[in-house]
């Protein structure tokens, strides 16, 4: 079961940690996966009130990365993404819902290019620890797939055999490590509790002084 005290509150993602990616066929018998390198993360959850509960997700479009310049240089152009008008890919959630121990649905608006459209995004929480710093993290993990013919990613290049070069269908994949938010004056509590006796002392010296 979730430990609803450790999961409630504000998480921010860890972009070192975190890939939001996507796969697709490439003339139809390959996969090509690929990731987008600049991610900012915010979610907010509330068990006891669902309906408080949001997540806002943003990538760089520039950031796109296939390990190959070539590709990842195309799909940056007005061919697909076209990052110099379009440089964010967004997701806001308007519904979070926890469907089964650790298994949530997130739906909410992805925009790619000027197009909008609502998804259902299905997510399982993998676990929550307590990092090497003593920072609390989380992690998820889910896949959702899209017809990128949707968004207005239309170009295509046409096969002998009767296929395309690029699957209309595309598969977005969340790896996702997220970190809880400490509220200020927890912080700040935590901040004095780590005052010595020692450092006390010499400042109780210097008064005397």
């Amino acid at each position: 079961m979730i430990d609803h005290d450790k999961v409630n509150g504000d998480w921010e993602f860890d972009p070192a940690h975190t890939r939001i990616g996507f796969s697709a066929k490439h003339a139809m018998v390959t996969t090509v996966r690929g990731a987008f390198n600049d991610v900012t993360g915010h979610l907010h959850v509330d068990t006891e009130h669902p309906e408080n509960s949001w997540a806002k997700v943003t990538m760089d479009v520039t950031s796109v990365d296939t390990r190959s310049k070539q590709r990842d240089d195309h799909l940056r152009s007005a061919d697909f993404f076209e990052a110099d008008t379009w440089p964010q890919i967004t997701f806001v959630s308007t519904h979070i819902e926890e469907v089964d121990d650790r298994a949530f649905s997130v739906t909410g608006d992805l925009t790619i290019r000027d197009v909008t459209r609502q998804v259902m995004i299905p997510l399982a929480l993998t676990g929550i620890e307590v990092g090497a710093y003593g920072e609390l993290r989380a992690g998820f993990e889910g896949s959702r797939r899209l017809n990128r013919r949707d968004y207005g990613l239309e170009w295509n290049t046409p096969l002998d055999s009767g296929g395309v070069l690029v699957s209309e269908k595309i598969t977005l994949e969340f790896e996702i490590s997220a970190v809880k938010v400490v509220p200020t004056d927890e912080a700040d509590d935590a901040a004095d509790s780590e005052e010595t006796p020692e450092s006390s002392d010499s400042e109780d010296a210097g008064d005397d002084n």
